[in-house]
């Protein structure tokens, strides 16, 4: 039986996207990201800082800054 994905899962496996989708209009800070994601997704999404950096140093450490 297939379990479906948490939210927290679901946000963990875009989360990275997001940044990465927020990244292409050039480099920024972590509230700078955070806030662009919150804006863009109308509120539905609010990226907390316990989750962004973590998320931002697993990017970073593949080669993808």
């Amino acid at each position: 039986m297939r379990r479906e994905p948490s939210r927290v899962e679901l946000l963990q496996g875009t989360l990275p996207l997001l940044i990465l989708r927020t990244l292409r209009c050039g480099p920024t800070h972590g509230h700078a990201i955070a806030k662009h994601i919150q804006r863009t997704s109308e509120d539905l999404l609010q990226v907390e800082t316990g989750s962004l950096y973590p998320a931002l140093h697993r990017l970073e450490g593949e080669g993808l800054d």
